[in-house]
Order: C-alpha cells, then structure tokens, then sequence
C-alpha cells in the first residue's frame, strides 16, 4: 500500500496535527512502518497535546493521549477527554484512547498521556497492564505517578510546553470545569461551608 509519509518526510507542526485529527485505522495510508518507527518520544507527546488542544476547542477539558506499541511505534490508539463534548463523566483523554485500541494487550504498548493520570485513568492504565506511561505535565497535576510505578510500570515525565500553558489556561477560563472533571458534580454542588 502507497502511504503519504515515510523515513525522509519532515515531521512538521502541520503533519503532527494531521496525524492527531486522523482516525487511528486510517493512520496506515497515512504513515508506513518506517515514518512511524522514526516518531521521537516527544512527538508523540506533541501529537497528545494537539488532541488536548481539539478538545479545548470544543470547549472541552484539555486533556489528550496517544497509545503506541512499543515496537512497531505505531499508534493504536489516541483520544481527547470529552467530558462537556459528549456529556460523558469519565471519558478522559486516557479512557479515550484506550477504547480507541479496543480489546488488545497492552503489554507491549505506552500511554502517553498530556496530563498527569487521574485516579480513575491511573486504575485503568495498571488494570490493562501497561509497560510505560510518558506525562506530559506534572506542573498543572501531578500524584498517580508514584501509584503506576509501584504497580510495576515504566513511568517518564517528558514535559511539554505547550501542554502545560494549555492546561493552565483552561484552569483559569473555566475552574469550575476543571474541579468537574476530577471530582464530579458532587464537588461543584458542595458549595461553601458555613
């Protein structure tokens, strides 16, 4: 099969975003074997901030994630928390792309994730038996880490500038969201103490 993107095709801004807003079973007319075993670490977690940044433009929670197996490189999974967008309380940018997957072992395969884990998304990342998880942000979140690698799995913090700006961004225009998507309605609906 004729792909579009191989070993000598520049992994521009414009490319990453294109792999990003493609759907996961439409990536191999996209990219062959060796383009995607030439995709850095970084720019995987490029591709998850871009996902961070489509659900910010839905005027969602900026939360992304990309799954790859370990050694082909290739993306099997990815997705964006939809929280607002599909009025979903737990499908995180985490959850999403592991239902993006489907039913696979993910043993042999990384999370990489633009946020620190939830507690929820942490769960799920160690019940399914992930080899690595690479975070993006610990500035905005940060806690499941320590959790995952007692769990036994590989964890490495691989900051992302544009990541953590987002996410803080998003913080501060919608706090209330935020509290939401980590805590439920239950937390907003407390309200002061008195």
């Amino acid at each position: 099969m004729k792909t579009l993107f191989g070993k000598q095709t520049n992994k521009s801004a414009e490319l990453l975003k294109a792999i990003a807003h493609m759907p996961t079973k439409s990536l191999p007319v996209l990219m062959n074997n060796d383009f995607a075993r030439g995709l850095t670490d970084a720019e995987f977690m490029r591709i998850a901030v871009l996902l961070a940044q489509k659900s910010y433009d839905e005027s969602g929670c900026p939360i992304g994630a990309v799954i790859i197996d370990n050694l082909s490189r290739k993306i099997v999974g990815k997705g964006h928390n939809t929280l607002v967008q599909e009025d979903h309380p737990y499908n995180h940018g985490e959850t999403s792309a592991i239902r993006d997957a489907g039913r696979i072992d993910f043993s042999q395969t990384t999370i990489f994730t633009s946020l620190s884990p939830c507690d929820v998304c942490a769960t799920l990342i160690y019940m399914r038996g992930f080899s690595r998880v690479v975070v993006g942000d610990i500035t905005n979140a940060a806690g499941n880490e320590l959790l995952l690698q007692e769990k036994g799995i590989h964890v490495d913090i691989l900051e992302d500038s544009q990541g953590i700006e987002l996410y803080a961004l998003f913080r501060n225009e919608k706090p209330e969201q935020d509290l939401e998507d980590w805590q439920g309605l239950s937390a907003l609906n407390k309200g002061p103490k008195g």
